[in-house]
């Protein structure tokens, strides 16, 4: 039975930075600029996205669901698609 439902924090995975930029690549999102160790991505018709990255650590799974629920305006099975 499919849940009409959004994904919850604990139904995404920690991914390493490097991971959510290709996923992010994927679906149209370039880097715009880029001070330090933060990124800033666009896409055409989607929320600008903002965010760290340290060496060596992970991206939360609340950070990774608002990039890709609340910023990129994904879909849950868009989401199992990509992930």
């Amino acid at each position: 039975m499919l849940s009409l439902m959004p994904k919850s924090d604990s139904e995404f995975p920690a991914l390493k930075a490097s991971k959510v930029l290709r996923i992010l690549g994927r679906i149209g999102y370039v880097k715009v600029r880029q001070a330090g160790s933060h990124i800033r991505l666009e896409a055409h018709g989607r929320k600008p996205i903002i965010f760290s990255t340290h060496v060596g650590r992970e991206v939360p799974p609340r950070h990774l669901r608002d990039m890709l629920v609340n910023k990129a305006g994904l879909s849950d099975q868009e989401i199992d698609d990509l992930l």
